[in-house]
């Protein structure tokens, strides 16, 4: 088949496959050209337990540090060691915190020093036991729902939050977090960016934003002056909308190569000992590159952290996670304070639910801990929340919301407002269908109210 024949020439297929050896798509930047175009909505007015502040905007970016499988409160940021050896298991000497009054448990030594700037959210609750749905719950903050699809709170940021940065508005890190629809009916224009890969490794590449394997920068630098040499048919089409885009979208993958993109998720431009200091571990490692990103303006960064399914030996399993989270998290929100970024950056730290108080000692478990979302905890920090704070409180034995439960769309309403998105507002859809940004709107969920105690 001939050029003519297949309206293609062997100069638009040379063309073609040097744009072939980015592996991130012409589509795919069309994509998140779209999904960078959104605008903030004003401030609206919220049904919360008091009276809603006045907030001011503050937070540009967030970090979700995601604990896929649920962590456990109790051995974490909401001890128990009246409720006795039953609920505790070994865990029975919680640490005194920076903060006079608040105690985490002793698995958290170093955010121990932390607690001035983060607060605990102790009630929050909504009832749902199953990883899919639970997870949808969290992420999404909204209710099952049977006729709509919700957005992740990362595609509403992407949706709403004005920017106009080189990198995708929405990354995740490294792998996707929670086995759901991240973009929901707002499309695939609003999914988030996974890069694959692990951080702490010497020879980390992000997927689609580097050459081929094999391939040296200088070779495709090489390839690309080749194109740009013979191509006289996009010379003579400049004026042409359709071409022109095309050749725009090209330099913006190309740019991602060798500009911004890279240098944002090169680690090797850190101290070793900062890098130390976070942990030379996934986790980590993803906690030091996702200040990178909020450096880089990027609007919402998540971190899939692993492993808190602990149904068997979860004080076994502690030993290997907590040190972990430990490191990375106290790090990050120390270098984010120390850089000036926590001001602007909201952390939210929470998995889809927590554990059961009470300790599954007998076979198989082993001390195990299964899964319970009727009271559980998240943390917030920075972007306009204060630290040293408790806000609500579970039970004696963390069974149940003891004062001020706390919705996961009560969350996402504190959140949205600081961030400067009308919580109130709604969402496209492409049926038309009504959908709000969060169902606070519809009056028609329970809500404890905004965040007002820390906002």
């Amino acid at each position: 088949m001939n050029g003519k024949q297949s309206g293609f020439s062997r100069r638009d297929l040379l063309r073609t496959g040097a744009a072939g050896v980015l592996t991130i798509g012409l589509g795919d930047w069309a994509g998140l050209a779209r999904g960078q175009t959104g605008t903030a909505q004003p401030a609206g007015t919220l049904p919360p337990a008091g009276k809603s502040p006045a907030v001011r905007a503050k937070a540009k970016s967030v970090i979700l540090l995601w604990m896929n499988g649920g962590p456990p409160q109790m051995d974490t940021f909401d001890p128990k060691p009246q409720a006795g050896e039953a609920y505790t298991g070994p865990l029975r000497k919680p640490l005194q915190t920076n903060v006079p009054g608040i105690q985490i448990a002793e698995t958290l030594p170093l955010l121990a020093k932390q607690a001035d700037k983060y607060a605990i959210l102790r009630s929050m609750t909504h009832g749902n036991n199953g990883h899919e749905t639970a997870a949808y719950i969290m992420l999404t903050c909204t209710p099952l729902a049977t006729d709509l699809v919700y957005p992740t709170l990362g595609a509403v940021v992407a949706l709403k939050k004005p920017y106009g940065g080189v990198l995708p508005p929405y990354i995740t890190l490294t792998s996707p977090v929670g086995r759901i629809s991240e973009a929901g009916f707002l499309g695939n224009n609003y999914k988030s960016y996974v890069t694959g890969g692990d951080p702490n490794s010497k020879d980390f590449r992000v997927q689609g934003l580097v050459p081929a394997r094999g391939m040296t920068d200088r070779q495709l630098q090489g390839r690309r002056d080749l194109v740009k040499s013979l191509d006289t048919l996009g010379a003579d089409m400049a004026k042409d909308d359709a071409f022109r885009a095309i050749g725009d979208l090209q330099e913006k993958a190309y740019g991602l190569i060798f500009g911004e993109a890279k240098r944002a998720f090169d680690l090797s431009q850190e101290k070793d000992d900062l890098r130390e200091k976070y942990g030379r571990n996934h986790f980590g490692q993803s906690c030091l590159l996702a200040r990178r990103l909020v450096e880089n303006d990027v609007p919402f960064v998540a971190i899939n952290m692993g492993g808190w399914d602990t149904h068997k030996d979860n004080f076994g399993a502690l030993k290997r996670l907590c040190p972990m989270l430990d490191a990375g998290f106290a790090s990050l929100l120390e270098d984010l304070a120390a850089r000036g970024l926590l001001e602007s950056t909201l952390v939210l730290w929470c998995g889809e639910f927590g554990r059961t108080p009470k300790v599954a000692v007998e076979p198989p478990w082993f001390g195990g801990r299964h899964h319970y979302g009727p009271v559980f905890t998240a943390v917030v920090a920075g972007g306009g929340f204060q630290g040293g704070k408790v806000v609500g409180a579970s039970d004696s034995r963390g069974e149940q919301v003891r004062q001020r439960p706390i919705y996961p769309w009560d969350l996402s309403a504190s959140m949205y407002k600081l961030m400067g998105i009308d919580p109130l507002g709604r969402l496209p859809h492409p049926q038309g269908c009504v959908a709000y940004v969060t169902p606070l709107a519809s009056g028609d969920v329970p809500s404890g109210g905004l965040l007002t105690e820390i906002m």
